[in-house]
């Protein structure tokens, strides 16, 4: 009998690069990511499988089924024409950035499933051309997103747009999200659209305007998807959609 482990979809994630001491014990640098990633993909039935930077985008996709981008520090400046002396900067990993940009080109035209949170709805636009907000602060009108280096989450409310692919995943047009980002999308990226807000207007979700099945979300559902069905269902859908490519692939 065929070990049942052995047909799980796999779900490619590219690990945080860590400072050197940032772990106790561990004298150099080292990789990272938090169980609450882990654990919604285990939960839809997927395996995941860990990359970390530098590596090749081409063969990462080859080896999964679909391929989660997860939170972290902000995307380089440099990359959309943004300020790169901005005082409110933080956690740039050039190498982790192009490596992510690379898998979504090549998870794109492969027709792998993306689901892109946080720092990597951001990295989803930017890869598409688009524009980040360098600090939510900084735009009038933006309201409380919390912060990724100090305090709790932020739980607002997201509207999502009716027969969108992040709100079929939810099974809702309006979800709870555990939020704490300081940056946003700004100018959305070609063939992207946007599919969910906040009240004060920034965009939270965008998916892909095209076959295939790529979203990306500002808040980090993985934070509450295990007690919550609408956050668990985006991670749900992108093990679902995987497995067909990889029961597609099985056939072929």
């Amino acid at each position: 009998m065929a070990d049942a482990r052995a047909e799980r979809p796999r779900i490619g994630i590219v690990v945080q690069p860590l400072v050197e001491g940032r772990v106790r014990g561990w004298p150099s640098r080292a990789f990272g990511i938090p169980a609450t990633y882990v654990d919604a993909v285990r939960r839809a039935g997927g395996s995941p499988v860990l990359f970390a930077p530098p590596a090749d985008a081409a063969e990462i996709v080859s080896l999964v089924d679909g391929l989660l981008l997860m939170g972290g520090g902000d995307v380089d400046p440099a990359r959309y024409g943004g300020d790169p002396e901005h005082a409110e900067l933080y956690g740039v990993e050039p190498d982790r950035d192009e490596l992510e940009i690379d898998v979504v080109h090549a998870a794109e035209a492969a027709r792998r499933p993306v689901l892109a949170v946080c720092r990597g709805v951001q990295v989803l636009n930017v890869a598409h051309g688009g524009t980040l907000h360098p600090h939510l602060p900084d735009v009038e009108g933006s309201g409380t997103h919390g912060h990724p280096l100090s305090g709790d989450p932020i739980l607002h409310d997201v509207k999502l747009a009716a027969g969108g692919a992040v709100a079929a995943a939810a099974d809702s047009e309006v979800v709870a999200a555990s939020s704490h980002h300081h940056q946003a999308i700004d100018r959305v990226g070609g063939g992207l659209v946007a599919t969910g807000w906040t009240d004060d207007g920034m965009i939270e979700a965008v998916e892909l305007d095209a076959d295939g099945w790529v979203a990306g979300v500002q808040w980090h559902p993985e934070e509450t998807a295990a007690e919550d069905p609408a956050q668990q269902g985006l991670f749900d859908e992108l093990v679902r959609r995987a497995a067909e490519r990889s029961s597609g692939a099985r056939r072929g």
